[in-house]
């Protein structure tokens, strides 16, 4: 066994009741399109409502961001803020709670608007690595770690977030070369190890995402 999957073991010990109940979650949302994220150990923000539309606005607020700010924004705005508020009072939400590229992520956001069906539809799919070629191609200011993000929270077991902090472990651990541009030929490297974990721990990709994200920060988010 490598350092880095003795590592992934000791977090498992740690923390994987909270990993289960984000996971069951996510497959919550998949299913009823409608979930309450509740307070959890390691979770050091206030409970907030969700639904498909406003995690796939969450996610496009994570963007050379982080999970951190896209949550208390996706909190501040809620599921019929992001729905119907018109583009100003977006950007003013967006640009008070400090994120730097407040009225690019206002414009995507209500350009996505058009897209909520599509999104629907996405989440029926049954593969994700399928589902996520879809979304980058038709959902614009998606790319792969934002398509992977999506699809994770609303149940997708089968995609590999590659953000910084899975990246970051991954260099550190030797297991994917160093670079300093996650381009689609390295997002898939990094993913193929991940999946090797994966097969070796008998883990699904959306629970190691939880783990290395734990190791890295100390927290059990989303």
């Amino acid at each position: 066994m490598i350092p880095a999957e003795k590592e992934i073991i000791k977090a498992k010990n740690q923390v994987e009741k909270y990993v289960k109940q984000r996971i069951s979650e996510f497959k919550n949302l998949k299913e009823k399109n409608l979930t309450t994220f509740n307070f959890r150990p390691f979770v050091d923000i206030d409970p907030y409502d969700a639904d498909i539309f406003s995690e796939a606005c969450f996610c496009i607020l994570t963007a050379n961001s982080s999970a951190v700010m896209g949550i208390k924004i996706q909190k501040e705005v809620g599921i019929n803020g992001f729905k119907k508020y018109p583009f100003e009072k977006l950007f003013e939400i967006i640009r008070k709670k400090g994120h730097r590229f407040a009225q690019q992520r206002a414009e995507r956001i209500v350009r996505l608007r058009e897209k909520e069906q599509f999104l629907l539809e996405i989440s029926k799919e049954k593969d994700g690595k399928a589902a996520r070629e879809k979304l980058v191609e038709n959902i614009y200011g998606y790319g792969y770690k934002e398509a992977s993000h999506f699809l994770r929270n609303i149940g997708f077991d089968d995609v590999g977030i590659i953000d910084r902090h899975i990246s970051r472990f991954l260099f550190e651990k030797g297991l994917v070369k160093p670079r300093k541009t996650i381009t689609k030929k390295v997002y898939l490297e990094c993913e193929e190890a991940l999946e090797k974990i994966t097969s070796d721990l008998g883990l699904k990709l959306s629970e190691l995402d939880l783990y290395i994200f734990y190791i890295k920060t100390g927290k059990v988010l989303k």
